[in-house]
């Protein structure tokens, strides 16, 4: 039986074919040949990322090689005298280039523990200064005048040279204590002043990451506003300060000059912070190697070592890179633990 086509269903057909032809005529399908890339300029854009890369691989070379060159000589002079004895002895009795009862030729426990009190003095100072001030500037100022001008004495403050900061020091117990005082508090004062504005501008940058959602949506739950800052905001921001915090540390360790105006130097061990200078690993290793070398008299026999002021400093400054290398280690450990990935 022949089947008769429908007519309705045939209109439809031409009058969407219609319908597509017009759209086509109005709306047409872009050729995007015309922006393919010739050979040619695929090959150029090809030599043009190798020889980016291979400039910026030089540079990282260039840059490596003063780190490298500096932690290969400092290990090399360093280690000869490094051991459990220069470790654990101070340089009480210690003369010229003589050995000392214990065998050994003085050591730097004194430094070590002096470096350790004055820095985490000035760590207790400097923390919780620049915190406030970063989380005042960021969440309660919000860009206001007062705040463009603590933003302005801080990059001013971040610019002073270390000997500023221990005059600074120097003469404020001058006047609070008469002049002449000199102790580890007063060099942890005047680190804190080179630690403040860092600790200020990486705690700022961080807690300005902090998304605003998060804001808003404890807020929106009831929470007040400083227990936002507490448990939102500086949670979230915890690991980005821990970071500023140990950058401004290693921007302090190494200081000599304002210790050497505040803290002093004594050959003994001092544990009391508050009373008595104090001998950081800094000032040893500059005490020791602008001497040089001794004089060892013809009676003192082979145990007599006549360059062992160098040999001190050098091996004091490979302790203070370690200590440095340490506080990063426990810097990055605190930001694995507080960061929000592990927290999930």
């Amino acid at each position: 039986m022949m089947e008769v086509p429908n007519a309705a269903g045939t209109a439809a057909g031409v009058s969407a074919t219609a319908v597509d032809e017009t759209t086509e005529s109005v709306h047409p399908t872009p050729d995007f040949s015309k922006f393919k890339s010739s050979e040619a300029l695929l090959k150029q854009r090809e030599w043009k990322s190798r020889i980016m890369a291979g400039v910026i691989g030089l540079a990282f070379v260039v840059a490596m090689i003063p780190l490298i060159s500096l932690l290969y000589t400092t290990l090399a002079r360093g280690i000869k005298r490094l051991n459990l004895n220069f470790l654990t002895f101070n340089m009480s009795g210690v003369i010229g280039g003589m050995p000392t009862p214990t065998g050994g030729h003085g050591g730097i426990e004194h430094a070590i523990i002096g470096t350790l009190e004055v820095t985490l003095g000035a760590m207790l100072i400097s923390v919780p200064v620049g915190l406030m001030c970063a989380i005042y500037l960021v969440e309660y100022a919000r860009g206001g005048r007062f705040a463009k001008a603590i933003m302005l004495l801080v990059n001013v403050m971040s610019g002073i040279p270390s000997i500023v900061a221990g005059l600074f020091a120097f003469s404020l117990f001058a006047i609070l204590m008469g002049p002449g005082v000199s102790n580890g508090f007063e060099g942890s004062v005047a680190l804190s002043i080179l630690m403040i504005p860092t600790v200020v501008n990486s705690s700022v940058e961080m807690l300005r990451i902090v998304s605003d959602d998060l804001r808003e949506a404890s807020y929106a739950l009831g929470v007040t506003k400083s227990r936002t800052i507490v448990k939102v905001v500086l949670r979230t921001a915890l690991p980005g300060i821990v970071s500023g915090i140990i950058l401004a540390i290693a921007r302090v360790i190494g200081e000599t000059a304002p210790l050497l105006m505040t803290a002093g130097f004594i050959a003994t061990t001092n544990w009391n912070l508050f009373a008595g200078q104090m001998t950081t690993l800094p000032v040893f290793v500059y005490q020791e190697y602008s001497k040089m070398s001794v004089t060892c008299p013809p009676s003192a026999g082979p145990g007599c070592v006549a360059s062992i002021p160098s040999e001190r400093s050098w091996a004091a400054a490979l302790v203070l890179i370690v200590i440095v290398l340490v506080l990063n280690l426990i810097g990055r450990l605190v930001q694995r633990l507080f960061s929000t990935e592990a927290s999930k």
